[in-house]
């Protein structure tokens, strides 16, 4: 008598089955290396994979909204790196529609070039790169003088505020950020922590060293989130994926309202001054 045929091993199911999202490139995820060759995902891809993917969440409803009122969209991604982020948001949201470009900015050129050699491949037209800073980004007449959104995903350091200083000159009307490597304000807290020692009580704060690190990383958040307010943004702040996942790990989503928030200015001074931080008052301050 013949068996009845064994069901279908587990193995041999689909590895991608709710991975993938409809329509979108098999080949761009291999060539960013999150898929392997022969077309799987190992758990760090399938972490990374997520963490561009929750990002996305937060950005498609903007891209949305600005092609809700008009027919075309400029995106700026800084630090752009390997330009993941890029050429998922355009893979999945934007090479449909005609209007919408990208462009992503990176300081190594070997990365910029790898880059421009995908978006040849895959047909991605609107997708272009500048090797440049993000300071240098914002006085090349290279670029148009607006943009729509501007993204700076683990942009190191001050290229966040680099960044930020783009969106303002290019009068964006959203904003983007996973700030990485807040380095500058535990510097400064750091260089006069004897002198604020004399100043504040507030000093014992940021005075053993770890807690200089950490405190100096929230402070600069902090003082992020005011100086877009005083331009006018309407802030958010939220997780971007679960702290097991990456500590760098604070969302910054802004949007233009044309309405500056009063006191953010006063706010963000006073700070400045009570901390010790005058120094960095020409940063978030002009």
């Amino acid at each position: 008598m013949k068996r009845a045929p064994a069901h279908q091993p587990a193995a041999y199911a689909d590895p991608l089955a709710g991975v993938l999202r409809p329509g979108q490139s098999v080949e761009l995820l291999k060539a960013l290396h999150i898929l392997t060759r022969d077309g799987r995902l190992n758990q760090d891809s399938r972490r990374k994979l997520k963490q561009v993917y929750h990002l996305c969440n937060f950005i498609e409803p903007l891209i949305d909204e600005v092609l809700g009122r008009q027919d075309t969209l400029l995106l700026a991604d800084h630090g752009a790196g390997k330009s993941y982020l890029g050429f998922i948001l355009y893979d999945l949201y934007l090479k449909t529609r005609p209007g919408a470009q990208i462009v992503g900015i990176e300081t190594r050129d070997e990365l910029v070039e790898k880059s421009r050699e995908l978006a040849a491949r895959l047909g991605f037209g609107r997708m272009r790169f500048l090797d440049a800073t993000v300071a240098e980004s914002t006085r090349t007449d290279v670029l148009p003088d607006r943009f729509d959104i501007v993204t700076a995903l683990h942009a190191c350091n001050t290229a966040t505020d680099d960044a930020i200083r783009f969106a303002f000159a290019k009068e964006a009307r959203h904003i983007v950020l996973v700030p990485c490597c807040q380095a500058e304000v535990a510097a400064v807290l750091r260089r006069h922590k004897n002198a604020s020692f004399g100043k504040t009580p507030l000093s014992e704060i940021w005075r053993h060293p770890i807690h200089t690190r950490e405190f100096g990383s929230q402070l600069t958040n902090v003082l992020r989130c005011l100086q877009l307010e005083a331009h006018g943004y309407q802030v958010s702040v939220t997780e971007l994926v679960g702290w097991e996942h990456s500590m760098k790990n604070e969302l910054i989503v802004a949007s233009h309202t044309g309405q500056p928030r009063g006191d953010a200015r006063v706010r963000l001074a006073a700070i400045l001054e009570s901390l010790n931080l005058d120094e960095l008052k020409p940063r978030f301050l002009d």
